[in-house]
């Protein structure tokens, strides 16, 4: 299952319109595979949108589009047993991808796209879902962005946690690091104790597995001014019960 994108508590979560990339790079349907491999080659993209005479977004070129081709002697290879069960429209329309120099004809022409109000938790489940690496931002038919995986990078590099502008007391991060891990679903039934020095927090008790003990590491982590986390948790057996 692919997993969520979820915005820091208290902060709004980013949608497409604040990380995609403008100034979209695109193909015309009429343009050559030719073309359409050297806008990909020059721009160092993977891929690009296909727009036709309006500029309206009809299908998306990608390497994978122009990789199997008769100029090359790349056309997939079937076995004798595939050649024999394949009718002659799927045989034709193979031969369409790999011989017609027309992008129209190459194109995939089910895009996977978002709106500009699509949040990146929902941009990273597409990517997963379809194993893609960009996603085409569409208003109104017309492609004004792209939102690639490195925009996803951009976009966690944009919450790294700078230098805090408050200082919390030690007794105040052991206060919220203690809620921030009691509050997990996964928390661990043993009692943990929090022992906070300078900003550097200690965490002490039990848990019932290493994911278990790492996962209370990571929730104080992530607590505003926490330094750093010194986890002395040990993981107990599942024979160990709660009154021993």
């Amino acid at each position: 299952m692919a997993e969520h994108i979820e915005a820091p508590e208290g902060e709004e979560a980013m949608r497409a319109k604040d990380v995609m990339s403008n100034g979209v790079m695109s193909v015309m349907a009429d343009a050559t595979v030719f073309d359409a491999a050297e806008i990909l080659t020059a721009e160092r993209i993977s891929a690009a949108p296909v727009v036709d005479d309006q500029g309206r977004m009809v299908g998306i070129v990608s390497e994978a589009d122009l990789i199997r081709r008769a100029e090359i002697g790349t056309m997939p290879h079937k076995s004798w047993l595939q050649r024999l069960l394949a009718d002659d429209a799927t045989t034709a329309a193979r031969y369409v991808r790999s011989h017609s120099r027309r992008v129209r004809d190459v194109m995939t022409k089910a895009v996977v796209s978002v709106d500009e109000d699509a949040t990146l938790a929902e941009i990273a489940e597409l990517m997963s879902k379809h194993g893609i690496k960009r996603v085409p931002v569409v208003r109104d038919g017309f492609a004004v962005g792209v939102v690639s995986r490195a925009n996803l990078l951009e976009a966690l590099l944009s919450r790294e946690p700078g230098s805090e502008s408050s200082h919390p007391t030690d007794v105040q991060l052991r206060r919220e690091v203690s809620a921030a891990v009691e509050k997990q679903s996964w928390a661990s039934a043993w009692p943990i104790n929090v022992v906070v020095s300078a900003g550097v927090v200690h965490l002490w008790g039990f848990a019932s597995s290493d994911v278990i003990r790492k996962a209370c590491r990571v929730a104080a982590e992530n607590v505003p001014g926490v330094k750093t986390v010194k986890n002395h948790m040990r993981v107990i057996p599942p024979s160990v019960t709660m009154g021993m």
